[in-house]
Protein backbone atom coordinates (compact mmCIF):
# COMPACT_ATOMS: atom_id res chain seq x y z
CA UNK A 1 0.00 0.00 0.00
CA UNK A 2 2.61 2.37 0.74
CA UNK A 3 4.72 1.58 -2.23
CA UNK A 4 1.27 2.67 -4.05
CA UNK A 5 1.33 5.99 -2.64
CA UNK A 6 4.63 6.65 -3.27
CA UNK A 7 4.33 5.64 -7.13
CA UNK A 8 1.18 8.12 -7.14
CA UNK A 9 2.66 10.86 -5.43
CA UNK A 10 6.55 10.43 -7.73
CA UNK A 11 3.84 10.32 -11.42
CA UNK A 12 1.73 13.36 -9.63
CA UNK A 13 5.31 14.98 -9.07
CA UNK A 14 6.35 14.52 -13.12
CA UNK A 15 3.42 15.78 -14.73
CA UNK A 16 3.41 19.02 -12.67
CA UNK A 17 7.07 19.47 -13.47
CA UNK A 18 6.77 18.60 -17.17
CA UNK A 19 3.35 21.36 -17.35
CA UNK A 20 5.46 23.61 -15.90
CA UNK A 21 8.20 23.23 -18.43
CA UNK A 22 5.33 23.36 -21.40
CA UNK A 23 4.11 26.63 -20.36
CA UNK A 24 7.66 27.77 -20.07
CA UNK A 25 8.36 27.20 -23.76
CA UNK A 26 5.42 28.57 -24.98
CA UNK A 27 6.54 32.28 -25.73
CA UNK A 28 5.34 34.53 -28.19
CA UNK A 29 6.57 34.85 -31.24
CA UNK A 30 6.29 36.69 -34.49
CA UNK A 31 6.55 36.29 -38.64
CA UNK A 32 9.71 37.62 -39.78
CA UNK A 33 10.41 37.96 -43.29
CA UNK A 34 13.41 38.18 -45.74
CA UNK A 35 15.85 36.53 -43.49
CA UNK A 36 15.20 33.03 -44.47
CA UNK A 37 18.15 30.51 -46.41
CA UNK A 38 16.99 29.20 -49.65
CA UNK A 39 14.81 25.66 -48.07
CA UNK A 40 13.98 26.74 -44.78
CA UNK A 41 10.81 29.00 -44.68
CA UNK A 42 8.59 27.88 -41.95
CA UNK A 43 5.00 28.37 -43.90
CA UNK A 44 3.91 29.24 -46.97
CA UNK A 45 4.92 32.07 -49.66
CA UNK A 46 3.40 33.99 -52.54
CA UNK A 47 4.50 31.36 -54.66
CA UNK A 48 4.36 28.22 -52.63
CA UNK A 49 2.15 26.79 -49.64
CA UNK A 50 4.29 25.27 -48.18
CA UNK A 51 7.27 25.21 -45.66
CA UNK A 52 10.92 24.59 -46.97
CA UNK A 53 10.27 26.03 -50.08
CA UNK A 54 11.96 29.00 -50.19
CA UNK A 55 13.93 29.32 -54.01
CA UNK A 56 16.45 31.59 -52.32
CA UNK A 57 18.17 33.18 -49.53
CA UNK A 58 16.43 36.46 -48.00
CA UNK A 59 13.19 35.73 -49.83
CA UNK A 60 11.31 39.08 -49.09
CA UNK A 61 8.07 36.73 -49.10
CA UNK A 62 9.23 33.73 -47.42
CA UNK A 63 9.44 34.07 -43.13
CA UNK A 64 10.57 32.66 -40.32
CA UNK A 65 8.67 32.29 -36.69
CA UNK A 66 11.32 34.11 -34.34
CA UNK A 67 10.67 35.08 -30.67
CA UNK A 68 8.26 38.64 -30.36
CA UNK A 69 10.93 41.66 -30.44
CA UNK A 70 13.69 39.57 -32.24
CA UNK A 71 12.32 40.72 -36.31
CA UNK A 72 13.23 44.55 -35.54
CA UNK A 73 16.73 43.67 -34.25
CA UNK A 74 17.57 41.75 -37.17
CA UNK A 75 18.96 44.06 -40.63
CA UNK A 76 17.02 43.50 -43.52
CA UNK A 77 14.50 41.60 -41.53
CA UNK A 78 10.40 42.70 -41.78
CA UNK A 79 7.64 41.89 -40.14
CA UNK A 80 5.86 42.33 -43.46
CA UNK A 81 6.16 40.17 -46.78
CA UNK A 82 8.14 42.33 -49.16
CA UNK A 83 7.43 41.72 -53.23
Amino acid sequence: MKTNAVMIASALAAALALAGTASAQEAKTEKCYGIVKAGKNDCQTATSSCAGTAKRDGQKDAWLAVPAGTCAKIVGASLTPGK
